[in-house]
């Protein structure tokens, strides 16, 4: 079993009385923000370690229990290797500790002992110097039976720096934090102020989810400049969903009413909804959602690129860009179907409405048809020669 352990002791340094561990982050606290990270690597039980009781950390573990993960308070070294069980592989999360999840899938992704550490004994990262050469970095893959070890100690020992030399002397491995983890926004931290601007950036890094051209140059900053003040204002993610809903009706109607190009403009803006609702569902753990988000993307491309090519036919009363739009459409859907890994240039459902919209506005609907077709084909044709290569 692939358990968690997360400290919660420390007070924050500028709130006294308050656990660093409750304090606001990303639109949650703190906690609730790692035990998700410990939920998408895979772990089914997190502990939380506690020095004293306070209401928001109460309601902190009851709101992260809400995410189909059990969360149980734990007080000490003895009463979690209890819980744990000796065969058990224990992810243990630093007090104040912020990462990523590439970070902590990494950590997790073994089942010897293990810690996550730096040379840099002035990074935001380093906890406690382990040997002349590394520091800890916040984040240790124990076993249960290590848990049992100091769970034998006299009282007054320091669970978690107990722990962790109980890990060195085991001949645990060391992994190196590397400088793209620690700039993604890896480190510790146990001060308010500090941590809603790193929140920020964590933010940011969530909106890089998608990095097609269209979603890096276009979408993903309209996300990165949303994401924090609607994260600061806590704004609902389902207000983004039924605005974009709104949106994309409005833009069907449009195109249906043979008004294609204005239309289509306005699909951008059910887009640039869809794709922020997205990156707002990812840091909330919800990652089903923000997938099923990104898929009504694709969804919306479809029904305006086919009601696009049935305003051109009405139009001219010619087949043509009913045939562009189904291949456009047919090819497309393949393209998300190639398990291949998505290069920056090709086609996806956010670049060709950013093609189709421009060309539709000039009235040359049927002319952005045939280019989107094209491209998509052309994405199609790499995404195959993609997967012979690398079969």
């Amino acid at each position: 079993m692939l358990a968690g352990l997360i400290f919660a002791i420390e007070d924050a340094t500028d709130r006294p009385g308050t656990l660093a561990a409750t304090l606001p982050f990303g639109g949650m606290t703190l906690l609730e923000y790692q035990v998700r990270l410990l939920a998408g690597a895979g772990v089914e039980q997190v502990f939380v370690a506690v020095g004293r009781m306070t209401p928001a950390l109460l309601a902190a573990v009851g709101r992260a229990s809400e995410r189909d993960i059990q969360v149980e308070i734990v007080r000490s070294a003895e009463e979690a290797a209890e819980k744990v069980g000796d065969e058990a592989v224990v992810l243990v999360l630093a007090d104040g500790l912020v990462t990523t999840d590439t970070v902590i899938e990494r950590m997790a992704s073994g089942g010897a002992e293990a810690l996550l550490v730096t040379s840099d004994p002035e990074s935001a990262a380093a906890i406690e110097r382990l040997d002349m050469k590394d520091c800890w970095a916040g984040i240790a893959r124990v076993s249960g039976r290590q848990l049992s070890v100091i769970a034998n100690m006299p009282a007054d020992y320091d669970f978690q720096s107990a722990l962790l030399r109980v890990s060195v002397q085991s001949g645990a491995e060391h992994i190196a934090l590397t400088a793209g983890q620690e700039r993604a926004g890896h480190l510790v931290e146990l001060s308010a102020e500090a941590l809603s601007a790193r929140s920020n950036g964590v933010l940011a890094a969530l909106t890089e989810r998608r990095t097609n051209w269209a979603d890096r140059w276009v979408f993903t900053p309209i996300a990165r400049l949303a994401l924090p003040e609607l994260v600061r204002r806590t704004i609902p993610g389902w207000s983004l969903r039924v605005g974009a809903a709104l949106f994309a009706a409005v833009a069907l109607g449009l195109a249906l009413y043979r008004m294609p190009g204005a239309g289509l403009a306005v699909s951008l803006l059910s887009v640039a909804f869809l794709a922020t609702g997205a990156a707002m569902a990812a840091l909330r753990g919800e990652m089903k959602r923000a997938d099923t988000l990104e898929l009504a993307i694709t969804g919306l491309f479809a029904a305006m690129v086919a009601a696009t090519g049935w305003a051109s036919w009405d139009a001219i009363a010619d087949w043509t860009p009913v045939v562009l739009s189904i291949a456009a459409i047919g090819s497309q859907v393949l393209v998300e179907r190639v398990p291949a890994r998505p290069r920056r240039w090709w086609a996806s459902p956010a670049a060709h409405l950013l093609i189709l919209t421009p060309l539709a506005l000039a009235d040359y609907a049927e002319a952005g048809l045939a280019v989107i077709a094209i491209y998509a084909f052309g994405t199609l044709s790499a995404a195959v020669e993609a997967m012979r290569e690398k079969p």
